[in-house]
């Protein structure tokens, strides 16, 4: 048995206990744990937007040579140099990193190319050795000119290696790709945007040093997530834009089709943001079998590599499609919520930002970037000019170079007495040794003046824009549109205004819709909606916040109506289709839906009014750019879902369309001269739909109509006018606007040039917008936000006043006559 033994500490030994208060330790210690995580972990920079585990990531691929033009290696050298060289931590952060920057569902702008199966929304990736991976051609972006000194290098975790600590970034990647983390006591979650309007947004903050968020919002209207979908309420991304933080709703896209025969469907084509079909098909059985939704029959997941997402909701006979979608929304996850904190390194400390924020802060960055470049791209251009100068005066006596370097006992002794001789620096005698004698014929001197000519010219010009900060920008502004016009993509988020309380989140509706009395609604912005009973809206509400409704005709809830385009055509639209606004909704249409979400227009077509499929109403009027005016009999092929209803000249169209109630309304036309012709509708014999019409006012050779509408005779009515050079673009002049009562213009005969209703002003030339119908009146800007009409009513040939912002659109009270108000 082992016997122990003490061993006795030495004489001059001190003990010493030092007494360390715990809380004071715990704190400490703690917060170096939290600065290490923020720091070094999960909090992304602000200059490049990413975390170091992704940039160490770049930047191996970037030593790598994994370019894009190069062949794939498998995942799992890349994720061993990283893990090895770089990031002292385990192979399954790095390569969930890596599987996360190739996913084209989670990057907005992927900056991985990988091949081979790197999972999906509902499944994980396969293991780093079945895949392979290189850069993706933007990622290049973010590692080029590294070898230019353009960042600080720091050292590795065991100071072998270098590594850069940040990466120049040549576009805002945290804005564009967006990040999440959690750290201790924070967190990030930033949505992703579209790499051209974040480019176009960046570029005009360099412009406009002093450009305030809703200039920059122009640019950057909200999120552009990658898998499409719809942002629904844009109050939150203001919000968070401002102050880094705010929430918005995330919505899936969905369109009703005919699955069989007898069966409709549902088809689920884009998705929210992160979420997975196979979630959405689980929780939709989990909400039938427990009898919390009625109408699905089965729900059919036909996603694949092929076609993309593809989830089909199957309904039973008997229930509305549209009904059963809005509790979808309420009760699964097609309808989400994402909350954005704009938390990001700035110096080494987080900060929370909005988007002027974070676009400066990129913008800083690459002005140093650029500027470190230029000065790097410079000194190297001053020491070659330097070899070269010294080469050259070489060249001028190569003879006696010849003797001194024969003469000489080595080749030190020969550097020396050429440095003396010839007045050369150290550095120009020993290129001079080094240069072999085929370089010193008289063809290479040539080659050599037009180098150091080069070489003078590059100098003075990076030496120009360093001196000017303002040039600086210029380069650094074009540099960004090259990016843009090489990797930009379109929109694939849409975005809709919300009047704050989602439909979604109102009292369910029945599945089966009854077939009530509705209004159907078209805005001055292009949406559409009805209403949810026949209660005309009340016009000039309070809370109207912006849009006008420019046409309304009355209907049912599983009716059609019909839509009159500037093309001369009629389509038809399922009412049912339309999103219902509440009872208390106010005429703005806050809550509608754009119009090619349910009717296809060809380019440069849009709706003038809505109109009855009504086979006895008195029908339609039309008016053209060239004077015509058309009555449209009632006609309506039950066959088709869209018809020409006039023929139009070449060069011609539709200027603007009325449903008429009685056919006793008045006729309106005003054209570009400010002359105004009305008649009764009466004298226009109604026509089939292959009719061109009749002679409506008689026009001068340069003028055209400008508005063209209906008027009742038996109301009080306005006649609107607003004046302008017709050589301004459209929308860019306010113009001076005029409103005078209806009753003062007489009537004139059809075909006739009618009277004169608005005088010109010096600098104005005609009519840029025209309306006549109902008082009061109401006009809107090109983005529907309302504008004020003079309270005084004008002469009928007098002149108008200036308005306050430009005129798109002129309106009057909500009424179900149908009508267009531009």
């Amino acid at each position: 048995m082992a016997r122990r033994t003490t061993t006795p500490p030495p004489e001059d030994f001190e003990e010493t206990i030092t007494d360390v208060d715990v809380s004071e330790e715990m704190r400490g210690s703690f917060l170096e744990y939290a600065y290490s995580v923020i720091y070094s972990r999960a909090i992304p920079d602000a200059r490049d937007g990413l975390k170091p585990v992704q940039r160490r990531i770049m930047f191996q691929m970037h030593e790598m040579g994994l370019r894009p033009d190069r062949a794939h290696v498998k995942c799992g050298r890349v994720v061993g140099d990283v893990m090895g060289k770089l990031h002292p931590h385990g192979d399954t952060a790095i390569y969930d990193t890596l599987v996360r920057m190739a996913q084209p569902w989670a990057m907005r702008v992927p900056l991985v190319d990988g091949h081979g199966n790197f999972g999906s929304l509902d499944a994980g990736p396969a293991a780093y050795r079945y895949t392979e991976c290189r850069m993706a051609e933007p990622a290049t972006l973010l590692t080029s000119t590294l070898d230019e000194n353009v960042v600080d290098m720091v050292p590795n975790y065991d100071g072998q290696f270098e590594q850069p600590e940040v990466l120049p970034a040549a576009f805002p990647n945290l804005l564009v790709n967006g990040a999440s983390g959690i750290a201790v006591g924070m967190a990030t979650n930033m949505a992703p945007h579209n790499l051209g309007e974040v480019i176009e947004a960046t570029r005009h903050l360099i412009a406009h040093p002093d450009a305030t968020l809703d200039d920059l919002m122009r640019f950057v209207p909200g999120p552009d997530l990658p898998t499409g979908g719809r942002i629904v309420g844009l109050d939150g991304i203001r919000d968070a834009y401002e102050t880094g933080r705010g929430a918005f709703k995330t919505r899936a896209t969905a369109r009703i089709e005919n699955i069989t025969a007898r069966r409709k469907g549902i088809v689920i084509t884009e998705l929210p943001y992160m979420v997975g079909p196979e979630r959405i098909r689980e929780r939709i059985v989990d909400l039938v079998k427990n009898k919390k939704l009625s109408g699905v029959a089965d729900v059919v997941d036909y996603t694949d590599r092929n076609t993309s997402l593809r989830l089909v909701v199957e309904l039973k006979s008997g229930f509305v499609p549209e009904a059963v979608l809005e509790e979808l929304y309420r009760l699964t996850p097609l309808e989400d919520s994402f909350s954005m904190n704009n938390v990001a390194l700035v110096n080494g400390q987080p900060r929370t930002m909005g988007l002027r924020e974070l676009l400066q802060v990129f913008i800083d960055h690459r002005l140093d970037v650029v500027r470190r470049r230029s000065e790097f791209r410079r000194k190297k251009a001053a020491d070659r000019l330097h070899l070269v100068d010294g080469l050259l005066v070489a060249l001028l006596d190569i003879d006696e170079v010849i003797a001194v370097i024969r003469s000489s006992d080595d080749s030190t002794a020969a550097r020396d007495r050429l440095m003396q001789i010839f007045d050369l620096s150290e550095i120009q005698a020993r290129y001079i040794l080094d240069t072999p004698l085929r370089r010193l014929t008289k063809y290479d001197r040539l080659e050599l003046d037009k180098e150091a000519e080069d070489l003078r010219r590059t100098i003075a010009e990076l030496t120009e824009m360093l001196d000017d900060p303002q040039r600086m920008r210029e380069v650094v502004s074009n540099e960004l549109a090259e990016v843009a016009a090489a990797h930009a993509t379109p929109r694939r988020t849409v975005l809709l205004e919300d009047s704050g309380t989602p439909a979604t989140r109102q009292p369910a509706s029945a599945l089966e819709v009854a077939d009530d009395p509705c209004q159907v609604l078209l805005s001055s912005t292009g949406l559409l909606a009805r209403t949810a009973g026949d209660d005309p809206l009340v016009p000039g509400d309070k809370r109207a916040k912006h849009d006008l409704i420019v046409s309304s005709v009355p209907g049912t809830a599983r009716g059609e109506v019909a839509a009159v385009t500037n093309a001369g055509r009629v389509i038809r639209i399922s009412a049912l289709e339309l999103p219902a606004l509440p009872p208390t909704a106010s005429p703005t249409l806050a809550g509608g839906a754009p119009v090619k979400e349910f009717i296809e227009l060809d380019e440069g077509e849009r709706i003038l009014c809505l109109a009855t499929l009504d086979p006895d109403s008195p029908g339609l009027a039309l008016g053209t750019e060239r004077g015509v005016v058309k009555r449209v009999a009632p006609e309506h092929p039950s066959n088709k879902d869209s018809w020409d209803v006039i023929r139009l000249d070449d060069g011609d169209r539709v200027v603007g369309a009325v449903q008429l109630r009685t056919g006793e309304e008045d006729l309106v036309f005003i054209s570009s001269e400010a002359q105004l012709l009305h008649f009764s509708a009466s004298l226009v014999r109604a026509q089939g739909r292959s009719g061109a019409g009749v002679a409506g006012i008689k026009l001068n050779q340069e003028a055209r109509v400008v508005y063209f509408g209906a008027v009742d005779p038996q109301v009080e009515a306005s006649v609107v006018t607003v004046a302008g050079s017709s050589s301004a673009l459209p929308g860019t002049q306010t113009g001076t606007v005029k409103v005078t009562p209806y009753s003062e213009y007489p009537a004139k005969g059809r075909a006739t040039g009618g009277v004169r209703c608005h005088r010109f002003l010096k600098g104005e030339d005609s009519l840029i917008v025209a309306w006549a119908g109902p008082a009061p009146p109401r006009a809107a800007a090109p983005s529907g936000v309302p504008v004020d009409l003079p309270d005084e009513p004008g002469r009928r040939d007098g002149s108008g006043t200036p308005a306050a912002q430009p005129i798109a659109c002129i309106s009057g009270p909500v009424t179900p006559s149908g009508g267009s108000g531009e």
